[in-house]
């Protein structure tokens, strides 16, 4: 195992957690962005308008992306145990 190869892995690491997260940070951002243009039309400025919609659209999003997500971490640590009898 030499460093090129780690490098690869950590690498590969980064791109998994970040297409993982990518799809829950997305609906966050959507929909505060369309809260916050929500409450400065209307003036109204209480922070659990912000956070209850936040929360149900990022459990909406797990309930929908989580089976990708839940597959791709599988995937991804078998392919890590496959490795483990090759180290040394």
């Amino acid at each position: 195992m030499d460093t090129a190869f780690i490098a690869e892995l950590m690498t590969e690491t980064m791109r998994l957690t970040v297409m993982i997260s990518l799809p829950i940070l997305l609906v966050a951002l959507v929909v505060g962005l369309v809260i916050s243009i929500l409450q400065a039309t209307t003036s109204i400025q209480e922070q659990t308008l912000t956070f209850v919609p936040k929360i149900l659209a990022i459990v909406l999003a797990i309930v929908i992306f989580g089976s990708w997500i839940a597959g791709s971490m599988i995937n991804f640590t078998e392919y890590i145990f496959d490795l483990i009898p090759g180290m040394r």
